[in-house]
């Protein structure tokens, strides 16, 4: 298994210039939460992604990484 990020919530944020506070604030989180999201110590729920996209005005998909392996497996 590789070691790339499973997630791309730190690079959607510094596109969108919000911190791990701002963040926090928007999704009523503290900033310890958000930290292990964007160093990928742990994974947001499916629910607290779509919170994420909705709070950075993006589209859930531009949050997680996806590679070729991920697409193929998932062609089923």
């Amino acid at each position: 298994m590789d070691n790339k990020p499973l997630n791309r919530i730190k690079v959607v944020m510094a596109e969108r210039m919000v911190s791990n506070k701002e963040l926090g604030e928007m999704l009523g989180k503290d900033t310890a939460t958000i930290s292990r999201w964007v160093t990928n110590t742990s994974q947001p729920t499916l629910e607290s992604r779509m919170e994420i996209a909705k709070a950075l005005k993006c589209n859930i998909g531009d949050l997680v990484r996806m590679d070729d392996s991920t697409i193929l497996r998932n062609q089923d």
